[in-house]
């Protein structure tokens, strides 16, 4: 029988194919995350401080942000810092907690698009019962239900992955501990993995799919509906904003999951759509296509003198 060790550290080899742009890449990946954290930063300050817009669909925008940094904090900036070092070591409880840490927020922020695409269904399906429906108690139940999801999701990943055998130091083809990268780099048989991970993977992003898509398109036939030019443009200025944000997210993961052999170069640029650039464009889609964000804004940068 082959005798295995337990792997003490990985070797994050995704962009080593490209040596000459690393230090690029180090510091275009630096200004995404410090963008992305101030952004997000930013639409949390201005849902806080106006009272206007403390109502379920920003209470749902504001945690999203809180996400998006955490997101962009565990992928984003460890990624700056492998460039920057030259060397993609990572150790193998550090891989474990990035493994978990990625899957967590990556579910939630599934959960989190499918609760806002539902939230946004309710207030044009019943615009006078909308806050009756989602009242303060069922979002905070909302928010919390997708954490849970998202952390069952996690431990599943996490604990099938790091169950199989690995010995010595072993090469992980991408720029994060991510599942499939790191399951490839085992000694052991993977099937069951696989079986495993396709099965609550795929089961997740149809489910979470599926209602956003589902809302949307009841959105869309309500606003069509709508007899006033006015009400349809205010209604589809608010909700073409969380569109943008869900299509460019499942948009990159259904493409992701759909070429599970595909090179590794596209897997990493695949990859960096939906861990790097989506959390930070996230706070200026809301913001840009949003004019009671971009009003709140103005009035407070006013009261703070700045224009």
């Amino acid at each position: 029988m082959e005798n295995y060790t337990r792997v003490s550290q990985f070797i994050l080899v995704g962009f080593r194919s490209h040596p000459g742009s690393q230090l690029l890449l180090s510091v275009l990946f630096s200004t995404i995350y410090v963008v992305t954290v101030g952004g997000n930063a930013c639409m949390i300050l201005i849902i806080q401080m106006d009272s206007k817009l403390h109502t379920p669909m920003y209470f749902f925008l504001e945690n999203l942000s809180i996400l998006d940094i955490c997101y962009s904090s565990v992928i984003t900036n460890k990624a700056a810092l492998t460039l920057s070092l030259g060397r993609g070591l990572i150790s193998y409880n550090g891989c474990a907690s990035q493994m978990f840490f990625f899957s967590l927020f990556g579910t939630t922020e599934a959960f989190f698009l499918a609760v806002m695409a539902y939230d946004r269904f309710t207030a044009v399906r019943n615009p006078l019962l909308h806050q009756i429906i989602m009242n303060r108690r069922l979002c905070v139940c909302m928010v919390v239900g997708s954490y849970l999801s998202g952390c069952i999701n996690c431990i599943i990943q996490t604990a099938f992955t790091f169950s199989l055998s690995s010995c010595g130091t072993k090469e992980v083809n991408h720029f994060f501990c991510y599942v499939p990268a790191v399951m490839r780099a085992s000694c052991s048989d993977t099937l069951v993995n696989e079986v495993v991970m396709l099965a609550v993977r795929g089961s997740i992003t149809v489910g979470t799919a599926l209602v956003v898509f589902i809302s949307y398109g009841y959105i869309i036939i309500t606003i069509a509906q709508m007899p006033s030019a006015e009400s349809r443009c205010k209604a589809f200025s608010t909700s073409s904003s969380h569109m943008l944000a869900v299509t460019l997210f499942f948009g990159t993961v259904f493409f992701m999951y759909a070429q599970p052999g595909a090179a590794p170069d596209r897997s990493n640029i695949i990859s960096v759509l939906y861990t790097v650039v989506i959390p930070i464009l996230n706070p200026f889609i809301y913001t840009l296509r949003n004019q009671e964000v971009k009003g709140s804004l103005k009035k407070q940068l006013k009261r703070k003198g700045f224009c």
